[in-house]
């Protein structure tokens, strides 16, 4: 059975934070980070606004990217998210 994994980028309400995660469930993880079951960091920064992700079937290619992604400086990141979603909207409403 396939699965997706998705490395995805979330913000807060203001785009001052970044986070970088991974996940095979979206919908689930973007869920949690809303409503501060994501972990210690996210509730911290009310980080609950998905502003990238991608898709991989390889899980090991997933893991290499978000290593990739948070090894990057912000400016890099920046540019990755603004390729995709120039306003910084919630991607998570496409769900």
């Amino acid at each position: 059975m396939d699965k997706t994994y998705y490395i995805y980028i979330m913000t807060n309400e203001h785009n001052t934070v970044l986070y970088t995660g991974i996940t095979n469930n979206i919908v689930r993880r973007v869920e949690e980070h809303k409503t501060n079951d994501g972990g210690t960091f996210t509730s911290r920064y009310q980080i609950t606004k998905l502003v990238y992700y991608e898709s991989t079937e390889d899980p090991d290619i997933a893991i290499a990217r978000e290593k990739q992604i948070k090894g990057g400086s912000r400016k890099k990141k920046i540019q990755l998210i603004e390729k995709i979603n120039p306003n910084w909207k919630d991607l998570s409403k496409e769900f």
